[in-house]
């Protein structure tokens, strides 16, 4: 990767109020005109409780310079890694590489580090997230963003994250960095 090739990443800031909730509690963002309809909240609400198990995965993408790639998603407040569901009959790696291309644009190389797996409360009573440390991967299709999911990605330094970056975020690269041990929780 180009030394400044994450530089391609920035994106448009949104406006209107960002972050976790007073609890710091990732809650959902509120119907804003253009940003999809109104029933999405209830739909997704019922499809948090509706299924077994849930597993996702996310991916720290750090670059050689030590930048961390977030992003923000339409429904949810905060920046977070990109990552998402794993689908039925797919390996954890295979979801990883999926997501990291739909949501990011990125094309994971060799084999990415498992972090943890980590129970994810927040989501639901039965979510778990494997988080991988990907630092080998190159550029793939660039997004056009907002789109429909994604509201913004970018690198960020390490010691310059957005204010409203998720604390379950905040939690894995402290914990990346050696600065704090690994917790079982999200």
């Amino acid at each position: 990767m180009a030394e400044h090739e994450h530089d391609r990443f920035h994106t448009s800031r949104r406006t209107g109020k960002e972050g976790a909730g007073a609890s710091g509690v990732e809650t959902p963002l509120p119907t804003e005109p253009g940003r999809g309809p109104a029933w999405r909240p209830l739909a997704h609400l019922w499809w948090r409780f509706s299924r077994g198990m849930t597993l996702g995965v996310r991916g720290v993408i750090l670059s050689p310079q030590r930048h961390v790639l977030l992003l923000r998603h339409t429904y949810v407040s905060g920046w977070q890694f990109p990552g998402g569901g794993v689908e039925p009959g797919e390996t954890l790696r295979e979801a990883l590489a999926r997501e990291l291309d739909e949501e990011a644009g990125i094309k994971v190389e060799g084999e990415p580090a498992l972090h943890g797996v980590f129970f994810n409360s927040f989501a639901s009573r039965r979510d778990h997230v494997a988080v991988y440390v990907v630092e080998r991967y190159r550029t793939g299709t660039l997004l056009t963003l907002p789109n429909r999911e994604i509201e913004a990605v970018e690198f960020f330094a390490l010691d310059r994250l957005p204010r409203d970056t998720t604390p379950g975020t905040r939690r894995r690269l402290h914990e990346i960095e050696g600065r704090l041990p690994p917790a079982p929780r999200w």
